[in-house]
């Protein structure tokens, strides 16, 4: 798993087609903008658990 720290305004692009953005920081909380392609599921950790999906690691692995 790859770990970065991005400020408010930055983003980090995942192929060509899937763009995140951190949107606004406050606290422990940060609210992200992700544009992707309508046929690539984005879902929160939660949402992926209840369907099934096996949980990933919290820490990420050097």
């Amino acid at each position: 798993m790859l770990s970065l720290r991005l400020k408010t305004g930055e983003y980090l692009t995942i192929g060509e087609g899937i763009r995140v953005q951190v949107y606004r920081q406050n606290g422990d909380s940060v609210e992200l903008a992700i544009e992707a392609p309508r046929e690539i599921p984005v879902l929160r950790g939660k949402v992926s658990q209840r369907k099934g999906a096996k949980q990933e690691d919290q820490k990420p692995s050097a």
